[in-house]
């Protein structure tokens, strides 16, 4: 199911291109892993949802840095949420993975999520997915091109839906939310 480990040169794209192409693939962090079936972009200093909207900060850090980097927050405090550094060094653009369809693992992300009480519940959603994969903020900053967590190349041909963003409050309505269709995986 999970082909080589992604390069630093997939990740050293425009935002947008890379949350799409990043559908499919397999993140895999320890005994764990999932295809991700669902992203979102945050674009840097116009898109106000963007944590780098503000500019470079000691928690921004990351996202202005190299690509192909973990960028690992907490929200509302208490959920983990994992993106991966996009475009190019110096110019802020991440991707959130909303979702994962689990593939290895499973057994480890069931001790881990024991609220969830169907396979499809235990990582669709952000919050849900750190906690089924065991990464955490100590992750932020990790290169993801070598590891501990990486992202893989993934199989099969799927169509992909484009949706505003979800769960937040500024620029939701811009389309830069990524599906597979059909998936039952998804947030809901």
């Amino acid at each position: 199911m999970k082909g080589r480990v992604l390069s630093r040169a997939f990740y050293a794209r425009d935002t947008v291109t890379v949350a799409r192409e990043l559908l499919g693939k397999v993140l895999q962090h320890g005994g764990t892993a999932g295809r991700i079936v669902e992203t979102e972009a945050y674009l840097g200093n116009d898109d106000l949802a963007a944590h780098s909207a503000r500019g470079l900060t000691e928690r921004t850090k990351v996202i202005f840095g190299p690509p192909g980097h973990a960028y690992v927050y907490l929200i509302y405090g208490m959920y983990e949420c994992l993106n991966i550094v996009a475009d190019r060094e110096g110019v802020p653009g991440c991707v959130l993975i909303r979702a994962v369809e689990p593939v290895e693992g499973i057994e480890e992300m069931r001790l881990r999520r024991l609220a969830a009480r169907k396979d499809r519940d235990l990582a669709s959603g952000p919050g849900k997915l750190t906690v089924a994969l065991g990464i955490t903020r100590a992750h932020n900053g990790c290169d993801v091109t070598r590891g501990p967590i990486t992202v893989h190349e993934g199989q099969g041909e799927f169509e992909i839906v484009t949706t505003a963003r979800i769960g937040i409050t500024k620029c939701a309505d811009w389309p830069l939310r990524f599906v597979i269709a059909g998936n039952g995986f998804v947030s809901r």
